[in-house]
């Protein structure tokens, strides 16, 4: 990686404004539903009515004879897919429409593609189907769904939790419950299909273009190489384009089989059906600590749901073996097979749920020892990793309790419960520690420079919001000693080289890895070009003897003994030079570290009116140790839509499905509850730390860590103000009065 002398080269860290910002301000940046091609048709998807049984009989006849249909495609004629293949984030969902079982309500029992969606859609209301209904298993804690024990292998133990709290002088032993929640981005999911022979084209809202180019080649059983996704601008995701939903292949089958290009956009109400949630959970959670504030025991038992027949997982509990250092610890997970729709991941998929119920136990056991539950936490503090016993590649949680205790005015708390009050509001002050663990996966990048001087970089990665067409062009940008404006990024095309997925917190570190090792190879690619060059002030210099800045190559130390790019490459006869890199991730026994990811803290102010049981945010600060913030404006805006999340999560979110039938109740924006500008408060993001040890660029992910902790936070406060413990999201005014 070179270094750079000047200081006004650096644009690291600096909060720039985003580099897409006026494609999208001016409509010029094209979403998935945005394109179009000649002879283009539109499809429509029919759901099942019932959750659970077989399709006896399915009539499309009358649907065939409507205007400029095209075609009808069930379980009766749809040809036979293989499965999508093993993920990096678990196995694919099953493959559609593959035979009569009806597994979940809103299930695709047919598509129907016309010359126009709403042609397609009224065609698709009258398909008619007649069902063998059985009883659906729709409650977790139902006893006759199926278990899935530690499915994968992620359950811990350490110590001996029994005598922990036999050591124990406080012991809290309570159950927390989550509700399933929906993604629920902006943009409706679309996609279109075209084919041409063997081979397709897809324009697809995912946030992994390189998994639907794998898992299309698997189920079409078509080479890799004939599949091409285009993903440059997704309307959101939040986790829901993660995975290769149904929808997908069914849009890519459809196009095959009228040989036309097929456009399908999921509707509002399939949004809830089709595209993954957040799996509901219960969760027991039994904590023992001595009269001095030490943790002798911890043990965290989680039943999350899952659907019929896939096999995603969140390892609800396992975040608290980590969380603190605690000498017996005992975590597990189990999932109840239900007929509900597959899940997914949701920002901060499993730390969503599992850290409310941690840290609400942990503030519950602090007040039974009369504690204040901030020096509780600290001193319980991990120093090292609990389970590796491994000093962490970087960890400034410290400091973010210390400013962020200090910037929001926590020793202005009156411990004493229900104390605080402004008029009639009650007022409460409550925290919540916050993790999110480390994530990353190999991932390549190529950088090329060109004869005007500009630079384009890119890699098959998505950007769905979080910023990552602006900081890569950052750090491009600084990595060649180039300004902003002659950098170009490109990402969302499975034809670039291979990306992760935009999720886990996970892309920007390893992105940024394979894009400094790119920039650095190419630098070594310039240097070799001149090696034996008589005209080069460069002649022979080897990578760590040279800097960049301004456009060019220069000696360190030496800026008179160097040359701009554009010079190389003209007196050597070139239009570019390229070089790839590719990142791997870092092994923490072969570092010697704990690789980290990011940690933080929340403090919150509610206000709460006990006659109304109206909840109010009143203020957040945010902690936050993120690594290297590659740019300050888009890290922050990161926490804040993460703490907006939160708040959802804590006093609006949840999906609710009828107890009998399976159907979701509130699958609208009009029933859907979530909050509004109103709602949320005013709210301070601090970044604490700085570059982790681990990687060369230093980063660490903060996509999901703004969301956090905030749901505990609220509910610690709640009890402040009134002395009452909410165990159950969201906290609603029921609760409250």
């Amino acid at each position: 990686m070179t270094t750079l002398e000047t200081p006004a080269q650096a644009v690291i860290g600096a909060g720039v404004d985003r580099v897409d910002a006026p494609l999208k301000v001016t409509g010029d940046a094209h979403y998935p539903n945005d394109y179009s091609y000649p002879g283009m048709v539109h499809a429509a998807l029919v759901g099942s009515t019932v959750a659970a049984g077989r399709i006896r009989s399915i009539d499309v006849s009358e649907a065939r004879r409507a205007p400029g249909v095209l075609a009808v495609i069930t379980h009766l004629n749809a040809p036979q897919l293989e499965r999508g293949p093993m993920t990096l984030l678990g196995p694919s969902p099953p493959a559609p429409m593959q035979d009569d079982r009806i597994l979940h309500y809103g299930q695709h029992i047919a598509i129907v593609v016309a010359d126009s969606p709403e042609r397609a859609r009224h065609a698709a209301s009258l398909v008619r189907a007649e069902y063998e209904s059985t009883e659906a298993l729709l409650n977790v804690e139902d006893p006759r769904a199926e278990i899935v024990e530690n499915p994968w292998g992620l359950d811990s133990e350490r110590g001996d939790v029994a005598a922990g709290f036999a050591q124990a002088d406080v012991v809290v032993d309570e159950r927390y419950t989550t509700p399933d929640n929906t993604n629920n981005p902006l943009g409706l999911f679309a996609t279109i299909a075209s084919w041409h022979g063997d081979s397709v084209t897809l324009h697809d809202s995912t946030q992994w273009p390189h998994n639907v180019r794998t898992s299309l080649a698997k189920i079409f059983r078509i080479p890799e190489s004939g599949i091409r996704v285009l993903a440059p601008f997704v309307g959101g995701g939040f986790g829901a384009g993660l995975r290769v939903w149904p929808h997908t292949i069914l849009t890519a089958m459809a196009a095959r089989e009228v040989r036309r290009p097929v456009k399908l956009v999921l509707t509002r109400p399939q949004m809830f059906t089709s595209v993954g949630h957040r799996p509901d959970s219960i969760q027991r959670i039994k904590i023992g600590a001595t009269s001095s504030g030490g943790l002798v025991a911890l043990e965290h038992h989680a039943v999350s749901s899952v659907a019929m027949e896939d096999d995603d997982y969140e390892p609800v509990a396992s975040g608290s073996a980590v969380s603190y250092a605690c000498p017996n610890v005992l975590t597990r997970d189990r999932q109840a097979r239900l007929n509900i729709p597959c899940p997914g991941s949701m920002r901060a998929p499993a730390e969503g749920q599992g850290n409310f119920a941690l840290e609400c136990a942990i503030d519950e056991a602090a007040h039974a020892i009369g504690m204040d539950p901030l020096e509780f936490r600290i001193r319980n503090y991990a120093e090292e990793h609990p389970v590796l016993g491994l000093p962490w590649s970087s960890k400034a949680l410290r400091e973010c309790y210390a400013l962020g205790a200090e910037r929001f005015g926590w020793s202005r708390r009156n411990p004493a419960i229900g104390s605080m009050r402004d008029g009639r509001w009650l007022i409460g002050y409550g925290m919540a520690g916050v993790s999110y663990p480390f994530y990353q996966v190999p991932c390549q990048a190529r950088a090329s420079l060109r004869h005007d001087g500009s630079a384009y970089v890119r890699s098959g990665a998505t950007d769905i919001g979080t910023g990552t067409y602006t900081v890569m062009t950052q750090l491009s940008a600084e990595l060649l000693g180039l300004e902003l404006a002659r950098v170009r990024f490109g990402l969302g095309d499975s034809d670039m080289p291979y990306s992760p997925q935009a999720g886990g917190s996970g892309l920007t570190g390893a992105l940024a890895n394979a894009v400094d090792i790119a920039c650095g190879n190419l630098i070594k690619e310039f240097l070799g070009l001149v090696r034996d060059d008589e005209a080069s002030p460069l002649r022979g210099a080897a990578p760590d003897q040279v800097t960049v800045g301004g456009g060019r190559l220069y000696r360190v130390g030496a800026p008179d003994q160097g040359e701009a790019y554009t010079d190389i490459l003209s007196r050597h006869g070139l239009e570019e030079l390229s070089a790839d890199g590719r990142s791997t991730p870092p092994d923490s026994q072969r570092i010697g570290m704990a690789t980290a990811g990011a940690f933080g803290a929340k403090f919150v102010e509610i206000r709460l009116d006990p006659q109304l049981g109206l909840l109010r945010v009143a203020r957040v600060v945010s902690a936050i140790d993120g690594g290297r913030i590659l740019n300050e404006k888009t890290a922050s805006s990161q926490i804040i839509g993460g703490t907006v999340g939160g708040i959802s999560q804590a006093m609006f979110e949840a999906t609710e499905t009828d107890a009998v039938t399976g159907r979701i109740a509130n699958a609208t924006f009009g029933d859907y509850l979530m909050p509004v500008n109103a709602d949320i408060p005013a709210m301070e993001v601090i970044f604490c730390g700085g570059p982790d040890r681990a990687t060369e660029v230093g980063t660490k992910g903060v996509g999901e860590v703004g969301l956090v902790g905030m749901a505990a936070a609220i509910g610690n406060a709640i009890h402040h103000a009134t002395g009452r413990r909410l165990r159950s999201l969201p906290f609603t005014i029921d609760q409250l009065l």
